[in-house]
C-alpha cells in the first residue's frame, strides 16, 4: 500500500544535526507527495495528545517546506523531545487523556505503566503510514518494540554518546569531539598560569568513545568506562606529565562512567523511565582525589552540555541529510524495522538493533593502551574514519 503519511520524532538528549535530518525529510516526502507529521516531545507526543478531530497542537504539527526551511540552520531539535519510555513511565507522569480504568489495565508493576497500546493506538488515529524515530540506544529500544507491534519504522541515530549498535557513527559525535577540542585547547592558559592538573568530564555512562576520540585530538590522558583504571598510575602519570609540560599543567579527558579501580560513585535523584539515574561528578570525585594522593591543585572542568548546544559542524550536517535520505530511500522501498547507519566508513543500513545487546563499547585492545591510558595511535591503517568499528 502507498504511503501518505510520515511521523518524524526526537528523543532523549538533543544534539546538533537533528534539525537537518527534520528538514531533510520534510523537503524529500514532499517532494514524493507524501504529507509529515512533526511528533512533539519525542514519545511524549505519542502518549501524551489529546484525542480528537483536530491536531493536539501541543504534540503534533504538520511540516511543510515553508515552516522547515531555515531550522537545519540552528542546533537542538525544533521538534523538542523529552526522554519519555511509554513502557516504563511512572503514575506522577501519566496522561491524563486516558480513561482510569484504562491507564489500571496498563499497570505492569506497582506504579509503572506501559503505555505502548496508547501508542499504538495515537498512531493509527493520525494515519501515520512510516514513523522515523531519531534517537540513541533509548529512544531505539522502544523502535524496536513498536516494530514488534507491527508499525512500519526506519530508525536514525543519534548520540554523542556514539554507542548505538549497529552503525559506526551517530549524528552529534563530530559536533561533540570538535566542542570538546576547542573547550579544552581553550582553558590550558588557564591551567598552565596555575600549574594545575585539569580533569575534563565529558558524556559516557555505558562507553568510552567521545573521551577517547576527544583524547585523540587534544593529547591528552583519558578515562574509559569499559578499562577501570589504578588510580596511582594515573596519578603518577599526571605528575611526570606536569613536570615534563614547559608550561607545568597535565589534562586527563575522563567519561562520566570511568571509574578507578576500588572506587564507587554514588547516584542521586530520581530514575527515569529508562532506569537511569544521575551519578555524583566523576571530574570532581576525581580532581579532589588526585589532589588527596599527590598534593597537585587539581581542577575539574564540566564539558557535558556545551558539547550539545548550538550549530552542527559540517560532518553532523552531512551525515544528518544523508541519513534522512536514506531513511526516505526505505520508506520508498517499502522496508521496515531498519536503521541508516555508517559501517565500513560507508553509509548504508542495519537491522534496528535489538536491545538486548545493550550500547556498543570501546574495543580496549585495539583502541586504548591501558598502560599509558590513551587512546592508539598506532596501526590504524584500515579503520574507519572515526576510529570506531561497529
Amino acid at each position: 500500500m502507498a504511503t501518505h503519511r510520515i511521523g518524524i520524532l526526537t528523543g532523549g538528549g538533543d544534539v546538533p544535526g537533528l534539525n537537518s535530518v527534520i528538514k531533510s525529510v520534510t523537503f524529500r516526502a514532499t517532494e514524493l507527495g507524501y504529507e509529515v507529521y512533526g511528533i512533539r516531545r519525542g514519545w511524549q507526543g505519542l502518549t501524551h495528545m489529546r484525542p480528537g478531530p483536530e491536531l493536539d497542537p501541543d504534540y503534533v504539527i504538520p511540516l511543510d517546506r515553508h515552516n522547515t526551511r531555515t531550522i537545519d540552520r540552528t542546533g537542538g531539535t525544533w521538534l523538542h523531545t523529552s526522554r519519555t519510555n511509554p513502557r516504563k513511565m511512572s503514575r506522577t507522569v501519566l496522561p491524563s487523556t486516558v480513561p482510569q480504568e484504562r491507564l489500571a489495565s496498563m499497570e505492569v508493576s506497582e506504579g509503572i505503566f506501559d503505555l505502548t497500546p496508547v501508542v499504538l493506538d495515537n498512531i493509527q488515529r493520525l494515519g501515520i503510514d512510516y514513523l522515523l524515530p531519531i534517537g540513541g540506544d533509548d529512544t531505539q529500544s522502544f523502535s524496536h518494540a513498536l516494530v514488534k507491534a507491527g508499525v512500519p519504522l526506519i530508525g536514525i541515530p543519534k548520540t554523542m554518546d556514539n554507542d548505538v549498535q549497529g552503525t559506526e557513527y551517530c549524528i552529534g559525535f563530530s559536533t561533540a569531539i570538535d566542542r570538546a577540542k576547542e573547550l579544552i585547547n581553550r582553558q590550558r592558559t588557564t591551567l598552565g598560569s596555575h600549574e594545575r592538573i585539569g580533569v575534563f568530564r565529558i558524556f559516557g555512562r555505558d562507553a568510552g568513545f567521545t573521551a577517547l576520540l576527544t583524547s585523540y585530538v587534544t593529547s591528552t590522558r583519558c578515562l574509559i568506562p569499559e578499562a577501570p583504571y589504578d588510580i596511582d598510575q594515573l596519578c603518577q602519570l599526571l605528575v611526570e606529565d606536569k613536570r615534563d609540560n614547559p608550561s607545568h599543567y597535565a589534562i586527563v579527558v575522563t567519561a562520566e562512567g570511568a571509574m578507578w579501580n576500588g572506587g564507587t560513585l554514588a547516584e542521586y535523584g530520581e530514575t527515569d523511565s529508562f532506569g537511569h539515574r544521575h551519578k555524583v561528578n566523576v571530574g570532581e570525585a576525581l580532581a579532589d582525589e588526585i589532589h588527596r594522593r599527590t598534593g597537585e591543585d587539581a581542577v575539574a572542568s564540566e564539558l557535558t552540555y556545551d558539547l550539545r548546544s548550538g550549530d552542527p559542524d559540517g560532518v553532523d550536517t552531512i551525515v544528518g541529510i544523508t541519513f534522512a535520505n536514506i531513511a526516505m530511500d526505505l520508506v520508498e522501498a517499502g522496508q521496515t524495522g531498519r536503521m541508516a547507519a555508517i559501517l565500513d566508513g560507508t553509509f548504508t543500513h542495519t537491522p534496528l538493533p535489538d536491545p538486548k545487546l545493550g550500547p556498543r563499547r570501546v574495543d580496549v585492545p585495539s583502541m586504548y593502551n591501558v598502560d599509558r591510558l590513551r587512546p592508539q595511535y598506532s596501526d590504524r591503517q584500515g579503520r574507519p574514519l572515526m576510529l570506531v568499528t561497529a
